[in-house]
């Protein structure tokens, strides 16, 4: 993972943190060859509103501390499953269900994982 995508990871994590986002971990999918990108950050939220929030405020934080908007969004009607595609790392919002039902992490259970936890 290069030094600006450690950046960026960290700047989604915080930002999902900020919204009291759940369960926030980064998996690093350089080293395996189907995968379509290079970083996914996942987590999770017990409402729409929140994954809604959480997915904003993503939003905003990309671009305002690394200038990148994502490439494609995904998700927002429902808020169940919301995707920002920022092509080399993509992140995924999570209705708490949603998130035990798809069990991404267990899909890309080969992939490095980094957690993120709350400071405060």
């Amino acid at each position: 993972m290069s030094e600006i995508q450690k950046q960026e990871v960290k700047v989604i994590a915080e930002a999902m943190l900020e919204k009291k986002a759940q369960n926030v971990v980064a998996m690093d999918l350089t080293g395996i060859g189907t995968a379509i990108t290079d970083q996914f950050v996942v987590c999770n939220a017990d409402s729409t509103t929140q994954v809604v929030a959480i997915a904003d405020n993503v939003s905003d934080m990309m671009y305002t501390k690394a200038g990148r908007d994502p490439l494609r969004t995904q998700g927002r009607e429902n808020a169940f499953w919301v995707i920002l595609d920022y092509g080399d790392i993509v992140v995924h919002v999570f209705k708490t269900e949603y998130r035990d039902f798809y069990r991404l992490e267990e899909l890309w259970s080969d992939a490095p994982k980094q957690v993120f936890e709350d400071q405060e």
